[in-house]
């Protein structure tokens, strides 16, 4: 067996080769396709690759697999923590690869499949189209601020607002500017709409989404995006791994003596996944339930920012519960989720039944008495959640101390 130690760039990669204990250097390959392809058909089967994970890493990844017994894919950042050198060259990288390989010291990274793949980059897509819009809307807000206009009390991009917006006394320079910036807006808005019906549509053949849509505060996005992150739940032995590859577990110091020091989060994973769960924490605060009470809990202990990353935090252990054990959430609300479920049928393109009767859960969510009956029994539910906690500290020294690492941790 060899192993093939890939050092990748843009558009080429320096490779070493260990065989039989001998470690050699195999030059550069070319990674246009027709030429990658040739190189892949030179391979034998019991081959195993050595890559780093890279942007073209899956593309790279599809070509060699077939002709090759395995394809490893390394961490990058573990790879440069555990082979630090003053002497850092594309050569000595990939005889690094190979030997960290072949020694087992090689920090691997899982390779997703090619509908977790193709979610990961529609998720993407959308991220990316959301942010260019919140900068175009930032810049019409500083042109406005910029000529001593008062904000707009309403929605300021609604068509009430974007009336109000072109009355507004400005310069014909300033108005040219916001004017293209709109114009701008309406065409990434058009791009988002059909992006996020593409995404509404998957979530309505994914059974997984609308068992994380039954915790209040997780809308399909939310869901989708969290579950391009994760791809295969199994791959976490404990929800603690799932945390831990959002991000959301805290930095520890410890030397000698000393207490351990819990600091921030370590930001290390998923960033877009842990930025909708932080999302979802925020929409929970507001919602009734015992997600609220321990966010009002942490709160009031640390203040709010801290208190929706803990949340949010609370919610990954959930989500590894709820995916793990394929149940729905306990608090769930029945009507809720069908309204939710709903929406999501008209942002997937299916058709309105205004006019017509509506049947079933989500037409009943838009009777009082059923969402107040909804509400009433999860904020007993978050009443209860106090009480279980109130009598937790009173009764148990240790319990008290645990309490206190739970908000260290967050």
């Amino acid at each position: 067996m060899r192993i093939i130690a890939l050092d990748v760039h843009r558009s080429f990669a320096q490779t070493a080769i260990l065989e039989n204990g001998k470690l050699r250097d195999a030059g550069k390959i070319d990674l246009e396709y027709s030429r990658l392809l040739r190189f892949a058909r030179k391979l034998k089967p019991d081959d195993e690759i050595v890559i780093e994970a890279t942007g073209n890493t899956s593309a790279i990844v599809r070509v060699l697999l077939p002709f090759v017994g395995r394809v490893v894919i390394a961490n990058p950042i573990l790879v440069r923590a555990i082979a630090w050198a003053k002497v850092k060259t594309d050569k000595i990288d990939a005889a690094v690869l190979a030997k960290l390989h072949a020694s087992g010291f090689l920090p691997e990274v899982w390779m997703p499949d090619e509908e977790t793949e193709a979610r990961r980059r529609v998720v993407a897509e959308r991220t990316q189209l959301v942010s260019q819009m919140t900068r175009l809307k930032n810049r019409i807000q500083s042109v406005l601020h910029a000529n001593l206009i008062p904000p707009y009390k309403g929605v300021l991009f609604s068509q009430r607002g974007r009336a109000w917006l072109e009355a507004q006394p400005l310069a014909e320079d300033q108005r040219r500017v916001i004017v293209r910036h709109a114009g701008e807006l309406d065409r990434l808005g058009a791009e988002l709409a059909e992006v996020d019906k593409s995404l509404a549509q998957a979530a309505l053949e994914e059974p997984r989404v609308k068992r994380l849509m039954t915790i209040t505060g997780v809308n399909s996005t939310v869901a989708m995006s969290v579950l391009a992150a994760i791809g295969d739940i199994h791959r976490f032995s404990s929800p603690e791994k799932l945390v831990s590859y959002f991000g959301l577990n805290p930095r520890v110091r410890q030397s000698g003596d000393k207490p351990a020091y819990h600091g921030r989060i370590t930001k290390q994973g998923r960033a877009h996944a842990r930025s909708m769960l932080v999302e979802a924490a925020w929409v929970i605060s507001g919602a009734p339930g015992p997600l609220r009470a321990f966010f009002i809990r942490i709160r009031d202990k640390r203040g709010k920012h801290v208190a929706a990353v803990a949340t949010a935090r609370k919610l990954a252990v959930i989500i590894w519960h709820i995916l793990s054990k394929d149940e729905d959430y306990t608090w769930n609300r029945p009507a809720l989720l069908q309204w939710k479920l709903r929406k999501l049928e008209l942002k997937a393109g299916h058709p309105s039944r205004r006019g017509g009767r509506q049947k079933g859960s989500a037409a009943a969510y838009s009777n009082k008495s059923v969402r107040d009956s909804e509400r009433e029994t999860i904020a007993n539910a978050e009443d209860e959640y106090r009480r279980f906690v109130a009598t937790w500290k009173q009764q148990s020294p240790k319990g008290r101390s645990g309490a206190t690492k739970e908000v260290r941790r967050s």
